[in-house]
């Protein structure tokens, strides 16, 4: 073997040391993310802290599975804060570059009615507060009691999201198979085309 230059062990040596310096900072930056986004805990203590179990007044629909409360969202300075429906999936009414979809406004209509102008109970799951787009997720409970997300699924607005786990996952998939057989809502006239990508080819339609 040939041994090496000077000048050869010193650009060996440094490359060596750039290699690990730029590993520490790929570590570095990617466990800072991590904790921006709440997996150490600390952003989804405070959602849990500000949001769960607490009251809010619901000051915009903006389509079947998705509002925003009167509250301000710290993590975004917006003077409301945005929730996702936890567990449920609803035609979309009103995404850009998409058509209204089957069911869509009639999605839309019922949150609308459910819960426009309400005073709400906002119910979280501990493991996961917010959702990819940084909106808050959970369960809406109506001021008599009842939980909105399951009652959209139930009555047929919408669909159970199966992508995520989630507290009540069982009790959706069970209000959805009782909606699917009596024909509900978006169940009388669905086709496999306007069934969401998760379902297609996995369902028998009524």
């Amino acid at each position: 073997m040939t041994a090496l230059s000077a000048r050869q062990r010193r650009l060996r040596t440094l490359g060596r040391r750039s290699a690990r310096i730029l590993a520490v900072a790929l570590i570095v930056g990617g466990l800072v993310l991590a904790d921006q986004l709440g997996a150490f805990g600390r952003a989804a203590q405070g959602d849990w802290d500000r949001y769960h179990d607490r009251q809010f007044k619901v000051a915009r629909i903006v389509d079947g599975d998705t509002l925003d409360v009167d509250c301000p969202d710290a993590k975004g300075g917006f003077r409301t804060t945005r929730v996702r429906l936890l567990g449920v999936d609803t035609p979309e009414s009103v995404k850009p570059d998409t058509p209204v979809q089957h069911y869509g406004r009639e999605a839309a209509d019922y949150l609308r009615e459910a819960a426009m102008g309400k005073t709400v109970t906002l119910r979280l799951d501990r493991s996961r507060t917010r959702g990819r787009y940084k909106r808050l997720l959970g369960y809406v409970i109506s001021p008599d009691g009842k939980n909105i997300n399951q009652q959209i699924v139930a009555t047929g607005h919408g669909y159970a999201d199966p992508r995520f786990r989630h507290p009540l996952r069982r009790q959706f998939k069970r209000a959805q198979a009782e909606a699917k057989e009596t024909r509900r809502g978006l169940w009388r006239d669905v086709t496999e085309a306007d069934l969401p990508y998760y379902y297609r080819d996995k369902m028998k339609l009524p």
